[in-house]
């Protein structure tokens, strides 16, 4: 039985998210403000939180920064009226897993929590356990990243993309091989979690390569998805 976080302030959608989740098996707590679901958060195990970026205590992406201190390891899911895509891309720069836009259809918010759920008490696919292209290394064992001996942190699902880019360097990795290695085989929806984490990763290993020159970059293969390269390979962005 997976222990799920709903956080949401609207008591007719609280009601009715509550009862479909647990009628499919999960245990479910539902807060409807932002403090009062850090507080259950800070005392209890959470395997995946369900939350409201329109909370009216205080902002779901912080509450979703704040939740990743508190409950590093669960999966959150941001549960939107927020169209704008920079809204969406700034809520998964905030540590978020995915997101489902208001109004929100059942049968595919219990398809994707089936999906975080699954990829979570499976894991990634085994790769080798040492990856090196350049001066990035990828211990997959330990679960670290360096580049030039500096380790990078990376959040859990920034540390499984890159892995999985690095099992294969200089292949093309199309969008759903990505989806489906790194999220879940049966993944349904829009892909833009893939690229804000895509995008987190660059900066994050920029950050870590002083001269830009030995560590790996992703490149993007427009219309198709991604490769891991050796910087100065003499490869160019398509």
């Amino acid at each position: 039985m997976a222990q799920l976080l709903l956080v949401e302030d609207d008591p007719t959608i609280g009601k009715v998210l509550q009862a479909s989740l647990e009628s499919s098996g999960h245990d479910v707590t539902w807060h409807d403000t932002g403090g009062s679901a850090l507080e259950h958060a800070r005392t209890h195990p959470v395997d995946l939180v369900l939350l409201d970026l329109g909370l009216p205590d205080m902002d779901g992406i912080d509450v979703c920064r704040r939740l990743r201190t508190v409950q590093p390891g669960c999966v959150v899911v941001m549960l939107t009226a927020r169209h704008e895509e920079m809204d969406v891309v700034v809520g998964l720069s905030a540590g978020a897993d995915d997101y489902l836009t208001k109004p929100i259809r059942l049968g595919e918010l219990f398809a994707r929590i089936h999906a975080h759920l699954r990829r979570g008490l499976t894991g990634a696919p085994p790769v080798e356990s040492l990856l090196t292209i350049g001066s990035l290394t990828v211990d997959t064992g330990r679960r670290r990243v360096t580049v030039d001996g500096t380790e990078v942190v990376l959040r859990t699902k920034e540390f499984d993309l890159l892995a999985r880019l690095a099992a294969e360097p200089g292949v093309a990795l199309s969008r759903q091989t990505l989806m489906a290695d790194v999220w879940d085989e049966h993944w349904s929806g829009p892909t833009k979690t893939l690229d804000v984490h895509v995008a987190m990763l660059r900066r994050k290993l920029d950050a870590a390569d002083a001269d830009a020159t030995t560590a790996a970059r992703i490149v993007t293969l427009r219309g198709f998805g991604y490769r891991l390269d050796q910087s100065g390979d003499g490869s160019a962005e398509v």
